[in-house]
């Protein structure tokens, strides 16, 4: 390692050290926070016996969802990827067809799109909004796809490309104007991959209500938790029905008949998890708000460190800061590999962007774009210990 490569570890520690102070225990990336009325509410289905999917608590998660989110419809389910495999397949998707999707995505994204029958096809990321570039996606179109009776077919494979699949990365709001354009120009179903952007908004507009549909995730390390959990967001009635009959296997209502009327799931989010997650929202205001404080204290240290940058919510957009995140100035995967090290070392636990999708062995052989950006942000993306309660570190 160069003097340089030394020095910029030094820097970067003590940024870490100024925000957060000596780390005397690990400082966790992202921790779960519990101190409202969870615990009553979890209670109160323990005593009364609404454990399971049934109760007043999955019905009261998804109205306070939708009024939060401002979609109409919100229908909880047992997981973010759960939640993305149902949206994909009400939208159309089928075995043998196609999904537009960032390489630069958690592998959910893809695993279900997998758990449809069908192939994700990778493409770039923008780097002002760490997500899909609707410009990069409109030209790879243009180039590799061409329109057919039966919908867009991918001219090299053969495969119908069924839908394009956002992703929110870290909180930060995709361009969504600039992709439901282009998905109105292809003829495009879009189902919004929102796991990490509850509480972002681009344009007034809360993520994953602009397409067809959107997911949430509720994991453990999310903003707001579950336990686990997830859920669809839609505006349009129909597609909540249809939503709901599918994560219940699919059962007719009767008095005392199991007639099942289609080959279905059992993903509804039980009622002792959609407890928590009451109480979780009731706090959301909250969180969101101390966060805030935390992205200060970070955009205005890393200001001053040369050679890396705090990213910082895309114009026109509220981002929830899920993750913060800096980037190096220059790509470099063994300086961010560094980096990593002396800070883990150190007792913050920081974390890379995820190893691109294109690139895990099951993923190896999909059809892509040309991904450079997506590559440049692979080696040089770095999350920082986000929790909300690291406000209270701040002086």
């Amino acid at each position: 390692m160069s003097a340089n490569d030394v020095s910029f570890s030094v820097n970067f520690l003590s940024g870490l050290r100024q925000v957060l102070g000596e780390a005397n225990s690990l400082l966790p990336l992202h921790e779960p926070e519990f101190g409202g009325n969870e615990w009553a509410y979890v209670k109160d289905c323990i005593e009364t016996g609404w454990v399971s999917s049934v109760g007043k608590y999955v019905d009261q998660f998804e109205r306070q969802l939708a009024e939060f989110t401002g979609a109409r419809h919100a229908v909880a389910v047992v997981n973010g990827t759960a939640a993305l495999h149902i949206a994909l397949q009400i939208a159309g998707v089928k075995a043998g067809d196609e999904v537009l999707v960032p390489a630069l995505s958690f592998v959910a994204t893809a695993n279900a799109v997998s758990h449809c029958g069908a192939t994700p096809h990778f493409v770039d990321s923008k780097e002002l909004t760490l997500g899909m570039d609707p410009d990069a996606l409109a030209a790879h179109l243009e180039f590799v796809a061409e329109r057919t009776a039966n919908g867009l077919r991918n001219k090299v494979t053969g495969h119908r490309i069924a839908a394009i699949v956002p992703m929110h990365t870290f909180g930060h709001p995709v361009d969504m104007v600039g992709l439901m354009g282009v998905a109105a120009r292809f003829s495009l179903p879009v189902v919004e991959d929102a796991a990490e952007s509850l509480g972002s908004t681009c344009r007034d507009r809360h993520t994953g209500t602009f397409g067809c549909m959107g997911i949430l995730s509720f994991n453990g390390n999310k903003i707001i938790t579950t336990g686990g959990g997830g859920a669809i967001l839609t505006n349009d009635p129909d597609i909540a029905r249809q939503a709901i009959h599918l994560i219940t296997t699919a059962k007719q209502p009767h008095r005392w008949e199991f007639v099942h009327d289609s080959v279905a799931y059992n993903y509804r989010l039980p009622s002792i998890n959609a407890a928590l997650g009451c109480g979780q929202l009731e706090r959301l205001p909250n969180f969101l708000s101390r966060k805030r404080q935390l992205v200060e204290n970070y955009r205005k240290t890393f200001a001053h460190i040369s050679g890396i940058h705090f990213v910082d919510e895309p114009e026109g957009c509220h981002s929830n800061f899920w993750l913060n995140t800096v980037r190096l100035s220059e790509a470099n995967m063994s300086v961010r590999d560094e980096l990593l090290a002396v800070a883990n070392d150190a007792g913050y636990q920081c974390r890379p962007a995820w190893t691109l999708l294109n690139k895990l062995p099951m993923y190896q052989d999909c059809p892509r774009a040309d991904l450079s950006v997506a590559e440049a942000l692979e080696a040089s993306l770095i999350n920082l210990p986000s929790s909300p309660k690291l406000a209270e570190l701040l002086s």
